[in-house]
Parts: structure tokens; sequence; C-alpha cells
């Protein structure tokens, strides 16, 4: 089973509605707030959770750090508000759950980009 992660400044709307998904889902505001990027990507990768945030330092973390992780989906939309972050996912999730493990995804208003990891 797909677990998610989300980061505290993506939103509990949005992992509510994960949840309503029937996913495992992390809520880092609910539940480890103010946790450490690496506190983060560590509790992912311990616990097998694809990390969903908007914040880009995870970008660098993963590509010039080489830290590991079990994948990431960073946001990149607009308007950045929980209503567009839900609907990006949405289509993300239709189309693209089997690709999501340990890739870095990418996912704007109009563009999904895959970026295998492996």
């Amino acid at each position: 089973m797909i677990k998610f992660l989300v980061d505290e400044c993506t939103g509990t709307n949005v992992a509510k509605w994960i949840n309503e998904q029937g996913f495992d889902v992390f809520s880092v505001f609910d539940e480890l707030r103010g946790a450490s990027d690496k506190e983060i990507l560590e509790k992912c990768f311990n616990e097998d959770y694809i990390l969903i945030t908007n914040d880009k330092d995870f970008g660098e973390m993963i590509f010039r750090q080489k830290e590991a992780h079990k994948g990431i989906i960073f946001i990149r939309c607009e308007p950045n508000n929980f209503k567009k972050r839900i609907e990006v996912l949405e289509l993300l999730f239709k189309n693209h759950l089997s690709e999501l493990s340990l890739n870095f995804v990418v996912v704007t208003n109009d563009k999904i980009r895959i970026i295998n990891q492996i």
C-alpha cells in the first residue's frame, strides 16, 4: 500500500483529501510540526512514505546531497493554494500512481515530470 507524508507547508487540507482517497497519510502539520527537512526525509525513508511537498529544498537534498528517499512529489502550481494542489494531485494519482515510488515527481498546472532515481 502506498503511504504519503504531507509536508507542513503543503497543508492539512491536502492530507485530509489524500486520507479520503483511502491512502495511509501522515501530516507533518498535525503530527510532527516544526520538524527539520532532514528529519522529515529520514522519517519518509525509514517508514516507506512518499513525501508530498512544495518546498524546493528537498530537491537540493536529493540531487546535490544525494539523500536517500522513497519518492518525492514536488508541487509547483498557480495559484499555490490547497484547492489547486488537490487538483494537480488528483490528476497525478489517476494517471501515474504506480510511478511515484522511488522517483522525484514535479507536478505543475499543466505538466507532470517524473525523474527516475534508480
